[in-house]
């Protein structure tokens, strides 16, 4: 067989210097900057097959190496089957399986069909035909492929109208290109992290190799041979003991089924949703779960299977299982509780028990709760928020001051004011019919409690029966009427007897 595979021009050179200018294989091979024994071995099919220089005109590129290489066009030979190379490929996916042993379930199967040399080198030609990724084929549950789409969805603030991007992650098992995606809220090395951890809860098992493309969130400095990861990222990696080996920067093909991955995503998931509008990153994500589970159960036409199928088949017996408990990504900040009984963490306001102003606490923040600490027990537990500015209050964590105020209703004020009478009832009842929302006057409501604590209930009654009278539906209104009455109805004081006190007849 030839070294190499020369080009139909430098062919055409070889024949034409020899035949043409009559030099010796060396001179030809110095001009052609190829090997002495390749021009010789070319020479030596050319005129085997009867080509002379100049060669015919109409002799195409295809025709002519047939003419050179007519042994690699040699036909099956009758009664000597092959196997179905697809299938053969998809067997060597699985873990343990070689060439060799397939060959000798080949030929226990057929005696009489192709020794080991030559089974090889037909798999080898077929393999050439397919696409190149053909060539290198993945072991089932070695290897999971993780990226980003470039496509996302869009999340709309439903109080202040404002959208933000939400982010794909996508994860792929190439050996049988089964897919997770999900939605996040930002590609935050929290997000980032968790999403790993839940694509190997959903494929059920751990591979031997995760393998992203070389973000900042999760590298820190790419390198071929040793990457630098980010702390975290690697710490993910040791608690499941998987190898992280980051794709060479600018390959794609290194990481080609996750590009193939998120182009299906893209295609067949975030495609139909792009009309959508969503208000959270959750709503998002249940949207896309039956999409997802479509396009996995989805049959693809080179194979006659689903991806599914294909990952019962060849990913799900070879994965790892799982440790007892997923890892857990945790932030950690040390802060002092403010005055109004609330910390902050990362610009939204926590509360924790009233008796702990002033105390130092410890915060631990995950993907979705935030709890926080004092002196090793918990004192709080709250859902994260990412809205700035904004408090999360428990009601447990307040002074019974502000309980109070909180726990304060229309009910209960209307309860309190049937204990000092019917007319009073009836204030209270226009009082909150008189503001556009009830709750308007839930402190004039309390004022008005407060008189019936002050005077007398039957004063309270009357004041309140002229009040209705002459429509009025206000505390400071109700107050003055009560003071009114309350002066009117008080008796004469009583003349005090002193000595230094000149009677009525000392002017007589």
């Amino acid at each position: 067989m030839t070294q190499e595979r020369l080009k139909v021009r430098k062919v055409r050179e070889i024949l034409r210097l020899k035949e043409e200018a009559g030099l010796s294989n060396r001179a030809i091979a110095r001009a052609c900057k190829i090997s002495n024994s390749t021009v010789g071995d070319y020479l030596r099919r050319a005129e085997a097959a009867g080509l002379h220089w100049p060669l015919p005109e109409q002799l195409n590129e295809d025709e002519l190496f047939q003419k050179l290489f007519p042994e690699e066009a040699r036909p099956v030979e009758a009664g000597r089957p092959l196997p179905d190379w697809e299938e053969i490929r998809k067997e060597l996916k699985k873990k343990g399986v070689t060439l060799k042993l397939l060959w000798m379930e080949y030929h226990d199967d057929h005696p009489q069909g192709y020794k080991y040399t030559q089974y090889c080198e037909y798999y080898r030609r077929w393999a050439k035909t397919q696409s190149p990724t053909s060539r290198f084929p993945h072991n089932g549950g070695e290897v999971m492929e993780v990226d980003y789409a470039g496509l996302t969805l869009t999340l709309v603030d439903p109080e202040s109208g404002e959208t933000h991007p939400l982010p794909v992650f996508v994860a792929v098992l190439p050996a049988s290109d089964y897919v997770y995606a999900e939605v996040q809220p930002s590609m935050e090395k929290m997000n980032w992290i968790n999403g790993h951890v839940r694509a190997f809860a959903y494929f059920g098992g751990l591979p031997k190799i995760v393998r992203p493309d070389n973000p900042k969130v999760g590298v820190k400095r790419p390198d071929y041979y040793e990457p630098d990861l980010n702390p975290t990222y690697q710490e993910m990696a040791e608690y499941y003991q998987v190898a992280v080996l980051p794709a060479r920067v600018k390959k794609p093909r290194d990481k080609g089924h996750a590009e193939n991955g998120v182009q299906n995503v893209e295609r067949w998931v975030l495609a139909p949703l792009r009309n959508r509008t969503f208000f959270s990153h959750g709503e998002a994500n249940r949207a896309i779960q039956p999409l997802l589970e479509a396009l996995n159960q989805k049959t693809m036409q080179h194979l006659g299977k689903s991806r599914r199928q294909l990952f019962e088949e060849v990913d799900q017996p070879n994965l790892r299982p799982l440790p007892e408990k997923p890892y857990q990504f945790a932030v950690w900040k040390t802060a002092r509780v403010n005055l109004d009984y609330h910390v902050a963490f990362e610009k939204h306001f926590y509360s924790v028990p009233s008796t702990l102003i002033h105390q130092e606490v410890e915060i631990k923040a995950t993907e979705r709760m935030v709890e926080i600490f004092h002196k090793g027990q918990q004192v709080a537990l709250h859902p994260r928020s990412g809205a700035a500015g904004r408090f999360s209050t428990r009601a447990e964590h307040m002074p019974s001051s502000h309980r109070f105020i909180l726990e304060l209703d229309a009910d209960w004020l209307l309860q309190q004011a049937q204990e000092i009478g019917p007319h009073t009832l009836s204030y209270i009842q226009s009082l909150l019919k008189s503001r556009v929302y009830p709750e308007q006057a839930y402190r004039s409501c309390l004022g008005v409690l407060s008189l019936g604590r002050k005077y007398p209930h039957p004063l309270c009654e009357i004041a309140c029966e002229r009040a209705l009278q002459a429509h009025l539906h206000s505390y400071k209104e109700l107050k003055a009427e009560l003071e009114a009455l309350a002066s009117r109805s008080s008796p004469a004081p009583t003349p005090s007897i002193h000595e230094n006190i000149r009677g009525e007849t000392y002017y007589n």
